[in-house]
């Protein structure tokens, strides 16, 4: 396969001397905000593992939660943890029974750990696998010098891939599933939830031949994102009727898909209505709360198809991201707004928080 990437190849050379100890971005008691350390134990790895020297990490919303530490991260982290789970470096030691990969391949990781043996790894579905562990949720993460991962969470890119693209993947594997989920292909397709993840639907839907793409957020900075992304129409619920808007651009069909990335229930809800009979419905983004929903009038009645997406599909998804972006009908270019250095991780998150950003990524 061509790469789409100019010739500029990643300089390569053996660690034969791991340090000890490393600097990390710490979860280090439960409560607000994080911690660097500088002493940190380094990763190490055992059977089936390699150790990787991180060269990017982009913050992810669960990050942000972490970072708040809301509800949901009280409920689910046990401190003390390194953070960071969209990571891309070099692998700089592998334990002797790895085979697939070597010592200086470029990588981006999957942050999903597999146990291969339930019910559901063993029929295909390893992205809902009931035994899954998550870096820097449930184990330590990215936001370090080093990380230490199962070889087959290591996905090897060309060496010449930007480390601004390679560090998009994790999360751009997002978005490719959600819009895979269904066939876009000629289709009105609605994106709801501009943000980075959004965002890259949007390229992904064009790429697969939708009809049209419709985007809506209330952050002008994302819906203008969202265009340079490929967006045919963008709507701001601030601005205009969502529902007359989409109706009007679909000549009163309706959307055929809707692209659920927001998690709030009113552009859900303004989705659905939209939404024509026996469309489909791919639902990515967390509602902070239960929400009320009209299943009667926004489902049943309207024979819709409605799919929960999960993570990445192991590893279908990694090929069609692989295939997306080195044949060039995807440019996630755009999407790296912001770097930051690993010590200035407030100011970063602070960046990210606001919402006049794309992807945000720390560098060690």
């Amino acid at each position: 396969m061509t790469s789409a990437f100019a010739k500029e190849t990643i300089a390569v050379k053996d660690e034969t001397t791991i340090p000890t100890t490393m600097r990390a971005v710490l979860k280090a008691t439960a409560g607000p905000g994080l911690q660097m350390v500088h002493d940190y134990p380094t990763p190490v790895i055992k059977n089936g593992e390699v150790l990787v020297k991180v060269e990017g990490a982009s913050i992810c919303g669960t990050d942000l939660h972490i970072y708040k530490w809301d509800k949901w991260a009280a409920s689910r982290l046990n401190p003390p943890l390194v953070i960071g789970h969209e990571i891309t470096g070099r692998i700089v030691q592998v334990a002797p029974d790895v085979k697939r990969v070597k010592v200086g391949d470029h990588v981006s990781l999957e942050s999903h750990i597999v146990c291969n043996v339930c019910r559901f790894c063993r029929t295909g579905q390893g992205h809902i696998c009931e035994n899954t562990q998550i870096i820097g949720v449930d184990r330590d993460g990215g936001f370090a010098e080093y990380i230490a991962v199962p070889e087959q969470n290591a996905w090897v890119n060309p060496p010449e891939m930007p480390i601004t693209i390679s560090v998009l993947m994790e999360n751009f594997g997002n978005g490719v599933h959600t819009t895979m989920a269904q066939n876009c292909a000629a289709k009105y397709v609605l994106v709801t939830g501009c943000g980075p993840v959004g965002c890259m639907a949007v390229a992904v839907a064009k790429a697969a031949g939708a009809r049209a793409v419709f985007a809506t957020d209330i952050s002008a900075y994302r819906l203008e994102l969202a265009r340079r992304m490929g967006a045919d129409r963008i709507i701001n619920p601030l601005e205009e009727n969502v529902i007359d808007a989409l109706m009007e651009a679909t000549h009163d069909e309706g959307v055929d898909v809707i692209l659920e990335m927001s998690g709030a229930p009113s552009a859900i809800d303004q989705g659905f209505a939209a939404l024509k009979p026996g469309g489909e419905v791919a639902l990515l983004g967390l509602t902070a709360q239960p929400m009320t929903f009209d299943i009667n009038n926004h489902i049943t009645f309207k024979g819709a198809t409605v799919r929960g997406i999960a993570g990445r599909r192991l590893w279908e998804t990694w090929f069609q991201m692989e295939s997306l972006i080195h044949s060039g009908v995807v440019d996630l270019g755009p999407m790296l707004t912001h770097q930051f250095a690993l010590e200035d991780f407030d100011l970063a998150f602070e960046t990210f928080a606001g919402g006049n950003s794309g992807k945000v990524m720390l560098r060690p």
